[in-house]
């Protein structure tokens, strides 16, 4: 289930807040919940009047340590969708420039009284800190290589969305392994919901207690019915660390280009992509390109996310009947 996190730091006021801080705190009936619910704002969005009632009056804080294009925005329409107030926070131009602490800036966003705070960060543990030290709902949007569960989740939605059952498939998930929260996570949800993964790239970059079949040769890829492409996150990588010899050596050995695929076989990328090094322009632009699908899932997914974090439940019809006359 959503995980209850309660602050050991001060008394609870009150029942535990519900948090999303990790796929390892989600059961298969708590993923199936969350797509449920996902489908039928997706349904909403078709309406000429998209916007939902849902959560007026609630605020949302997106807390953003870390770049982000996709994340950030999506929350913040997310959000928006469901008629919530937003305050958007990014480390640069903020106090933590000035050397402001997370504590401290954590409890000067809790004296608004958020109702949830969307936190990125670098550091591993940063969402579960803030969900201590505020009484707001937290949801987890990426802390260091982690975790990033609503990015599995938008995932699991764009396949179930493109193949139906997702019981069986086979995914290869190909590059930069070791640095990525994406992978991570994303092999949690599998394991709940039956996928079989393989994940494929240089030696260096695929550690060895990740619980996944583990191969170097590309040519594994062609048996996978989806290929999930990373890109090398040398953000995460210390000065004079060389998992492989160049960008262009590893293009040319892992680079997922049109010659290494199957007709047919689907392609996936969280982004931001790298053109040219982890994937070829003509994959990513192919129609078997599910890449702009995952950013529309994003949408849908995270406005899920809210609404469970605060509700607890599916979303019922009142909520898209209140939708014709908003």
């Amino acid at each position: 289930m959503i995980r209850l996190v309660t602050d050991d730091l001060r008394p609870p006021a009150g029942p535990p807040k519900r948090h999303l801080l990790s796929v390892a705190d989600l059961t298969r009936d708590d993923v199936e919940r969350l797509l449920g619910t996902a489908r039928t704002f997706a349904a909403s969005l078709e309406r000429h009047v998209k916007k939902l009632p849902t959560l007026k009056g609630h605020l949302v804080v997106n807390l953003f340590y870390e770049s982000s294009t996709r994340t950030s925005s999506s929350f913040e329409l997310a959000a928006k969708r469901l008629s919530a107030d937003t305050l958007t926070v990014k480390s640069a131009g903020s106090s933590v420039d000035k050397g402001e602490s997370l504590k401290d800036t954590a409890l000067t966003l809790g004296a608004y009284d958020p109702d949830v705070i969307v936190i990125r960060h670098p550091q591993i543990g940063a969402p579960q800190f803030v969900a201590r030290v505020t009484d707001a709902h937290v949801v987890n949007a990426g802390d260091g290589k982690h975790q990033h569960p609503t990015q599995a989740l938008l995932d699991l939605y764009t396949l179930q969305e493109e193949c139906g059952s997702l019981e069986g498939l086979h995914v290869a998930i190909v590059g930069d392994v070791l640095h990525s929260r994406v992978a991570r996570s994303l092999l949690q949800a599998f394991a709940l919901v039956g996928i079989r993964t393989t994940l494929v790239g240089p030696p260096a970059l695929l550690p060895r207690e990740l619980p996944a079949e583990t191969t170097t040769d590309i040519e594994a890829i062609r048996d996978a019915d989806v290929v999930y492409v990373l890109r090398m996150q040398s953000e995460r990588m210390g000065p004079g660390e060389n998992y492989v010899p160049s960008l262009r050596e590893y293009s040319a050995r892992w680079g997922i280009t049109p010659e290494r695929l199957r007709p047919g076989q689907k392609v996936m990328h969280p982004g931001p992509m790298n053109r040219g090094v982890e994937i070829d322009s003509r994959v990513a632009d192919s129609p078997d390109s599910l890449i702009t699908n995952e950013v529309r899932s994003g949408l849908v997914v995270r406005m899920a996310v809210l609404y469970d974090v605060l509700t607890g439940g599916p979303v019922g019809v009142q909520a898209l009947a209140a939708a014709e006359v908003a």
